[in-house]
């Protein structure tokens, strides 16, 4: 949710704004630091990029099983910050593994009226909509409010309707994170999903690099499979995940994402070498969909303040770090 006074400290600290996207797996802790002027809303700078192994003890799938490995890990990627950010009250939002959330998308004016919100400007008090929200977020995870956590965030598109995006999980998942962050000094604003946060970057990335009235699909590949979805008119006009039952293989399920509009180019952001164990690549991802296929690289879409030791974030695999940082900066 966004946070009201993080435009007034943005002002305060002369009209630029800092966020941090933290992304951790299996392998390592990744660290993306974003920058915006207040008054320049399209000029991003990189401010930091950095990512730090972790031991193979320290996780075991979603579970954080070594609590201090994963503090000390975050303790390295923020010690190379530069003064300007740790001068900050740096936004820091971290991605949670996508199959340990739940999400669900629904109409504004559907919540506001659940939860018989004033209007203020127009449309209804965000800050009213939380009874309504956790109500669907404790339906969507399927457990009791009291052992829930739920984030949501909302669609600034003004037209055709605007929509709350609502992710939820078991709180034991967040609190886990939290510790971490903690023992590691950093102070979370928010939590997010994994797909949802490379989806952010690559819809962000379609902006600045395609045609804006040009279809697309944007891919994301993580531990638990890939997800995709198929962009039209900047709005989502269809997603799948694989695996899945009604898919026999992943080139089913892109066939089964690609049925729609003729589009010209697939975004794909997360853990490419990750195709090999499906025997698959890039490029055939782009003979089954009939496009080209367009690798995110989140180093074209900011200006670069300073260089990077960790050139492999500009990747795909920087595609979750970098939604999260955006995240802070847009909000």
């Amino acid at each position: 949710m966004a946070s009201g006074n993080s435009w007034l400290q943005a002002v305060q600290s002369g009209g630029q704004r800092f966020a941090a996207g933290i992304d951790i797996n299996s392998q390592n802790v990744r660290l993306i630091v974003l920058s915006q002027r207040f008054r320049a809303r399209g000029a991003l700078q990189l401010e930091h990029m950095s990512a730090v192994p972790l031991a193979a003890s320290a996780m075991a799938g979603a579970e954080i099983i070594d609590r201090q490995a994963v503090a000390r890990a975050l303790r390295d990627a923020f010690a190379g910050l530069p003064r300007v950010c740790t001068a900050q009250a740096l936004q820091c939002a971290m991605a949670v593994p996508a199959s340990i959330t739940r999400t669900s998308t629904v109409p504004l004016e559907r919540l506001a009226a659940q939860s018989q919100c004033e209007q203020q400007d127009g449309g209804p008090a965000l800050a009213g909509l939380a009874p309504a929200v956790m109500d669907e977020a404790e339906r969507i995870a399927g457990v009791e409010r009291h052992a829930l956590a739920a984030d949501w965030c909302v669609d600034e598109r003004s037209a055709p309707v605007r929509a709350v995006t609502i992710t939820a999980m078991a709180r034991q998942h967040l609190e886990a994170r939290i510790e971490c962050a903690a023992s590691a000094g950093i102070s979370l604003s928010a939590v997010d999903g994994e797909h949802h946060a490379a989806l952010r970057a690559m819809r962000y990335a379609a902006m600045h690099e395609l045609d804006p009235c040009e279809p697309y699909v944007a891919l994301w590949i993580g531990t638990d499979g890939v997800h995709g979805w198929r962009m039209a008119d900047g709005v989502i006009d269809g997603d799948m995940h694989y695996p899945a039952p009604e898919h026999t293989d992943l080139a089913d399920a892109l066939r089964d994402l690609a049925g729609g509009p003729r589009f010209d180019c697939a975004l794909v952001g997360g853990e490419v070498d990750l195709l090999d164990g499906v025997g698959f690549s890039l490029a055939d991802i782009g003979d089954v969909l009939g496009c080209s296929v367009l690798p995110f690289e989140c180093a074209l879409l900011g200006t670069r303040v300073r260089p990077f030791e960790d050139e492999p974030l500009r990747g795909p695999a920087g595609a979750v770090a970098f939604g999260l940082a955006l995240r802070g900066v847009i909000e």
